[in-house]
């Protein structure tokens, strides 16, 4: 599991550590740590790093620091380094070590530390440079970028071509390293309000940052390497992570793996209600997913067109009611087909009267309980952007889905404060807020998965998680939105495979479809079951 600490919380497991170290010495980890990584990428891309080119953009303070130390240490290697001032100041040990070394610098500011250059001239240098390295704001910054910094990084990416899409930009071109985390961002929010330089590795320090996890900002990181600088303890004892991502690892852990003694009962039941006369297709999927994700047993209830479907699919799915152990509702439920919104209701009765785990996509949000009712922790709300815009404005609190969009971890957060439940953000990383205060985003999908279905897909994926913890999962509060996280997983792993996207590999993948997505489920579940931890993996 990957988790987050505020730059508060990084502040003060910092400052507790440097008490009992020689000064300098912190920054000195991190300088080695981002820099080692430099020559490794250098000497990828061009099979050695002595008298290959960086530029280094260097802000006022700590993060420039770490970024002029780290420019020492290349310069020392055979590497050409050209450090860039955009303010009237640099970190002063950062410049004398750059110096030293043989690093040059210069500044775009008139009067600002080192040889003036025009910002044209500089931009020039970085778009045919090997490496430009972000190092001008760090974690104690507080908003976008300005001035010279902002002047030029948007000249920088419209010249080093950093924002076409990978297909169109140019063939060579600079690798952007961050430091600790691209400058202009939200640290704990993952706010993006200005110009940011995407970067294609961000060496982080110590810990993941929340805006590493959180969108919009976690698009602009790419890889992610984590120097241990050795914050481990004292961030421990500082308090809970701000936000977490479940990893393949984490499977086995929480997975209801079938016992020996097992029987379909034990297993869990599901009970569905989804689809309608105009939408059966999504009874069909909701079921499927279930089925293929491995509960025990899954009841249907829905108009006799849709039952037929399923049946043709799925038939080992019993028709009818009966005892179930969580319920899926909603998926495909159109306007206006009384009936099934009357089961909905029935069903979402008990899930409460029973403490029976639910999950309730879209169709059955006209359900919820007005404010200032609230929701209990085992219910799951699966909107995406515009849905949960919809429920908070119908709660008094008018939002839009672009806000939405842009801050999801906020309204996630603030939706299941109005609403209550666990709250589950589709998107393109899906954000679970939990009544614990806990906070999950996964990002383990394709863009493939944007199709019709793939929601109702994810709906039986969670429903059957929700069964087969069926004994705990409506008693332990913190469960629940780590099984709504690991059927986000779950679902986005198995898109990958349907797809056979691969980020790492740079494999774009084809196009899927739900039942695509559902027929990837058993193998993709095997795989994520026989996975282990990477190798120095943070917790």
């Amino acid at each position: 599991m990957i988790s987050s600490y505020s730059a508060a919380q990084i502040a003060a497991a910092e400052e507790a550590v440097m008490a009992s170290l020689a000064p300098g010495e912190l920054m000195s980890r991190a300088a080695i740590g981002a820099a080692t990584v430099v020559l490794r990428e250098l000497r990828r891309k061009n099979g050695k790093a002595a008298g290959c080119s960086v530029i280094i953009l260097a802000g006022t303070g700590n993060n420039g620091g770490d970024a002029l130390f780290a420019g020492a240490y290349l310069a020392g290697r055979g590497v050409a380094v050209t450090a860039v001032a955009t303010g009237n100041r640099v970190h002063p040990a950062g410049r004398s070590a750059l110096e030293r070394s043989g690093g040059h610098l210069v500044t775009i500011a008139e009067g600002g530390p080192g040889d003036y250059r025009p910002i044209e001239v500089v931009t020039e240098q970085a778009a045919r440079c090997d490496v430009i390295v972000d190092g001008l704001l760090g974690i104690g910054s507080r908003g976008q970028l300005s001035g010279h910094a902002a002047g030029l990084v948007t000249t920088l990416i419209v010249e080093a071509g950093l924002a076409a899409p990978p297909r169109y930009r140019r063939r060579r071109r600079p690798l952007v390293v961050a430091i600790d985390l691209p400058s202009g961002i939200g640290v704990d929010d993952g706010a993006v309000n200005g110009q940011v330089l995407p970067a294609d590795l961000t060496v982080t320090f110590g810990a993941y940052k929340p805006a590493a996890l959180l969108p919009p900002a976690s698009g602009f990181f790419g890889r992610i390497e984590l120097i241990d600088i050795g914050l481990k303890q004292s961030l421990r004892e500082g308090g809970d992570p701000v936000a977490r991502r479940l990893q393949a690892a984490d499977v086995l852990e929480l997975w209801p793996v079938p016992r020996r003694a097992d029987h379909k009962y034990s297993r869990g039941v599901l009970g569905v209600v989804a689809g309608s006369e105009t939408y059966p297709g999504a009874a069909v999927l909701t079921t499927s997913a279930a089925v293929a994700t491995g509960v025990g047993m899954v009841r249907y209830i829905g108009p006799d067109r849709a039952v037929e479907r399923v049946l043709s699919r799925r038939p080992e799915v019993v028709p009818g009611g009966g005892r179930v152990d969580a319920w899926a509702l909603g998926p495909g439920v159109a306007p206006g087909a009384d009936d099934q919104v009357g089961r909905i209701g029935r069903a979402l009765e008990w899930a409460g009267a029973e403490r029976v785990p639910t999950v309730l996509d879209a169709g059955g949000f006209q359900l919820l309980p007005p404010a200032p009712a609230r929701l209990e922790p085992w219910i799951v709300l699966t909107p995406h952007a515009g849905e949960l815009a919809a429920l908070m404005t119908d709660r008094g609190v008018p939002v839009e889905r672009h806000q939405v969009e842009s801050q999801p971890a906020h309204y996630a957060r603030l939706a299941a404060e109005l609403v209550g439940g666990t709250v589950l953000l589709k998107g393109p990383a899906t954000v679970i807020a939990g009544q614990d205060g806990s906070l999950y985003v996964q990002d383990d999908g394709t863009p493939w998965l944007a199709t019709a279905g793939t929601g109702d897909v994810l709906t039986g994926i969670i429903g059957a998680l929700l069964a087969g913890h069926k004994d705990s999962a409506a008693i332990v509060p913190e469960l629940t939105p780590r099984l709504a996280a690991l059927g986000a997983l779950v679902h986005g792993a198995a898109g990958r495979r349907a797809s056979g996207a691969d980020r790492a590999a740079g494999l774009i993948g084809q196009p899927i479809s739900a039942l695509d997505v559902v027929q990837a489920l058993p193998a993709t579940i095997a795989g994520l079951l026989a996975a282990r931890p990477p190798t120095g993996q943070a917790a």
